[in-house]
């Protein structure tokens, strides 16, 4: 994904923390391995059928992955079905609309926060200023995205874990520069290891400017003065 569709604007990695520095956890790793996901699913009792696809309790392993149209996110998903179909996992793509699927209308099935699918692909961020507490949020209990606030809370996934919460909160009041990066890491690698969020590329923001261009005094008083009128 890295090499052939998103290029130096998407570095691939294992963190869902990229920036600061300070935050990044050293301690994930990726890894693709059909013959572990075999494995995997022979320990988790799902047996091949007829047609190649496992099966457990009569149910086949069949996955809905949506995600907002977008032509690097298509070729991302037709990677993602391509390895998942060496495993027999049967993949089921969707797209939606990028106004639908990123609206706040609380009527409309086909949105992110739904996550009416098994599996969804957005791209989101530390932000400025860089730090991760409120792009952490989104994991905690208390931002459960539900039908009882209209489904406007954060956590679009529905994970619950307490421990989860103890280490934000104790975050949240950390002034210790130290201890409090290494309660963002553990945060990080707990939602990366459960398997609550799996991390593809960090998107580093991407900016040009010409060589041609020359500083000159040019308007210098009329930016003086509507700032000085603000």
């Amino acid at each position: 994904m890295q090499a052939h569709i998103y290029g130096r604007t998407g570095v691939a990695t294992g963190n869902l923390i990229n920036n600061p520095e300070r935050f990044i956890s050293k301690n994930t790793r990726w890894e693709f391995s059909v013959e572990k996901a075999n494995q995997r699913l022979d320990e988790a009792g799902w047996k091949r059928g007829p047609d190649g696809i496992p099966v457990e309790d009569r149910k086949k392993l069949k996955l809905v992955f949506q995600t907002s149209i977008n032509a690097q996110r298509q070729k991302t998903q037709a990677i993602v079905k391509q390895a998942c179909q060496k495993a027999g996992i049967d993949i089921e793509l969707k797209s939606v609309t990028a106004s639908v699927y990123f609206s706040s209308d609380a009527a409309n099935p086909d949105t992110a926060r739904k996550f009416y699918a098994d599996m969804q692909m957005y791209t989101s961020g530390v932000g400025q200023p860089p730090d991760p507490e409120g792009f952490m949020r989104q994991f905690l209990s208390s931002e459960i995205a539900a039908k009882e606030n209209k489904w406007r809370r954060s956590n679009a996934t529905r994970w619950h874990d307490e421990a989860y919460d103890n280490l934000f909160h104790a975050a949240e009041g950390e002034l210790d520069r130290v201890k409090r990066a290494a309660l963002f890491i553990a945060m990080n690698d707990m939602v990366v290891e459960d398997g609550v969020v799996i991390p593809v590329v960090c998107r580093p923001q991407v900016s040009a400017i010409s060589k041609k261009l020359r500083a000159t005094l040019s308007g210098w008083d009329n930016t003086f003065w509507n700032l000085k009128d603000w």
